[in-house]
């Protein structure tokens, strides 16, 4: 089994810096105006756009 050191994985995180870790779920409840029911809305979406999401009517 090869060993991989240290610094090669450092390296390899940072590469991947981008990636999925900026990314949340977001769960919006939303009321329908007829009904009154609530209806949950799922999204993934970047950390740094989650106020502009909960702005939005």
């Amino acid at each position: 089994m090869a060993k991989v050191s240290k610094n090669a994985r450092v390296a390899q995180r940072a590469a991947n810096a981008g990636s999925g870790r900026d990314h949340v779920k977001v769960v919006k409840s939303i009321k329908d105006p007829k009904t009154g029911k609530y209806t949950y809305k799922e999204v993934m979406i970047h950390k740094d756009k989650v106020k502009e999401f909960f702005a939005k009517k």
